[in-house]
């Protein structure tokens, strides 16, 4: 299987076009979580080969924005297409870094290209305006440029996709960037760089550095070079890059951490909101930002609900992602197991009840049963604690304004959901939430065409739809006078 995905998986750094090996020749272990088995190593860089990124990038950029549109929306569509012919290989290595199944994986490395697709398409459409002047002798004009520097820090739950959504706007609006993937899946946020070299991008239009996060993060706010950092991961982390990113005053884009609450009331379809609640728990075995992490069901169909959502959830097939059938792999890593466990025990010691699940799986590692525990209550951690694995926890409601009220009971408000049969309910219940994107009747919702963000302490800014290219840009008034006229 390595030797089918050698193409795209490079143990190196990316920096002014040449692959490169930390100064100090350290390494970080890349495992598959599935089987403990180790994949390779990358560099391990710190402060000296982040400066050296954002140099090449920063150099790079003198050229790249003053390339026209279309030979960047040219670009990007050969990049797409480059993607798309290595769908599988790539999807291999992603599920192998990252535990996800294959099928999984191939929609993500699928929905990457259509955000490169999507943002090669908005970058000629970065609009300016001609203002009706007040002035008789004046012309007043109002164009965007490119941002310049962009720095991108991914995480390893969407190691491909979220690279896309920074990488795709960035390119189009005309900026350079320098990317550090999370050191669990570092293959997949490499493999760019060998895509973007096979689709002709110039050197150093796309520098990637792998390491310690805490220098090349430190390095990356402090460099005024940066003129922006687009970050998807916690919000304390978020939090920290938005206090350093502040002494150089850096444009932001924050996509934090959720506590997705999923709603579901006496009218609704239970069956249709099984299936959408299968969805949004356990895709990528609930480690991702817009899981449900609360389910609120209305008290005249909650045992219905349970019942249906536990038969459902006990028929999932766990096994390593490359394992034909597989519908949950494991969770990164042994951490992320503890914390799902605390979890569970924390519901348990307060009177949840474990439908079915609960424990570490048979298969051993990293693997985890997808777990339904009914009875939850609002003391329970799981009220305010993002879970990020497979265990949904069912909160019991009476009326609507107490399942408003409870929903937005967290400082989070990235994306929820909720079914109902009522049109009334619908829009009362939709302009109740909270949040930056809002499910109706629907379990998984992302699409490239859609603005992707939070509110709250989930972040600032969108990726993906029209207004995704906007951060990537700045805005610039020109007065025109002396004309004469």
């Amino acid at each position: 299987m390595l030797q089918k995905t050698s193409p795209y998986m490079r143990q190196a750094n990316l920096i002014g076009g040449e692959w490169v090996q930390a100064d100090s020749g350290a390494t970080i272990d890349v495992v598959n979580p599935a089987t403990g088995v180790k994949l390779g190593t990358v560099p391990k860089s710190g402060r000296a080969e982040t400066r050296r990124a954002i140099e090449a990038a920063d150099a790079a950029f003198a050229t790249w924005k003053k390339s026209s549109v279309l030979e960047r929306h040219k670009l990007l569509r050969k990049l797409h297409d480059a993607i798309m012919d290595n769908q599988q290989t790539l999807a291999e290595l992603l599920t192998m870094e990252q535990g996800k199944s294959l099928t999984e994986a191939k929609g993500e490395v699928a929905i990457s290209a259509a955000y490169i697709l999507w943002f090669a398409e908005e970058g000629r459409r970065t609009y300016g305006d001609v203002v009706p002047s007040p002035w008789v002798d004046r012309r007043v004009i109002v164009t965007k440029e490119p941002t310049g520097v962009v720095a991108a820090i991914t995480p390893w739950n969407f190691p491909s996709s979220m690279l896309a959504r920074k990488i795709g706007p960035a390119l189009a609006a005309g900026c350079t960037a320098v990317v550090k993937p999370a050191s669990q899946t570092p293959y997949s946020g490499l493999a760019w760089g060998a895509l973007a070299e096979e689709a002709g991008f110039p050197k150093g239009v796309i520098n990637i550095v792998t390491g310690a996060a805490g220098e090349i993060g430190d390095e990356i706010c402090a460099n005024p070079l940066v003129k922006k950092i687009t970050f998807t991961g916690s919000t304390e982390v978020g939090k920290i890059l938005l206090q350093k990113a502040a002494s150089t005053v850096k444009k932001v884009s924050m996509e934090l951490g959720g506590n997705a609450p999923f709603l579901v009331f006496d009218d609704a379809d239970v069956r249709r909101a099984v299936e959408g609640a299968i969805v949004a728990k356990y895709r990528n075995s609930g480690q991702t930002c817009v899981c449900t992490n609360r389910f609120f069901v209305q008290a005249g169909i909650y045992d219905e609900f349970v019942e249906k959502l536990a038969e459902a959830t006990a028929k999932l097939k766990v096994g390593p992602g490359l394992e034909e059938g597989t519908q949950q792999g494991p969770l990164i890593d042994m951490r992320a197991v503890e914390k799902v466990e605390e979890l569970v025990g924390d519901a348990t010691a307060q009177g949840g009840k474990v439908v079915t699940g609960g424990r570490r799986h048979a298969l051993g590692g990293s693997f985890f049963e997808p777990t339904v525990i009914a009875e939850a209550t609002p003391s329970m951690r799981f009220m305010r604690e993002e879970i990020f694995g497979p265990v949904a926890p069912v909160f019991r409601f009476e009326t609507e304004e107490e399942a408003i009220r409870l929903a937005n009971d967290t400082e989070y408000g990235l994306a929820c959901y909720f079914y109902t049969g009522d049109l009334g309910r619908a829009f009362r219940v939709m302009e109740g939430l909270k949040y930056g994107m809002v499910g109706v009747n629907e379990g998984l919702i992302t699409t490239v065409e859609a603005p992707f963000g939070g509110v709250k302490e989930s972040g600032l800014g969108r990726e993906g739809g029209h207004q995704g290219i906007d951060d990537y840009l700045d805005t610039k008034y020109v007065c025109i006078g002396g004309l004469g006229l």
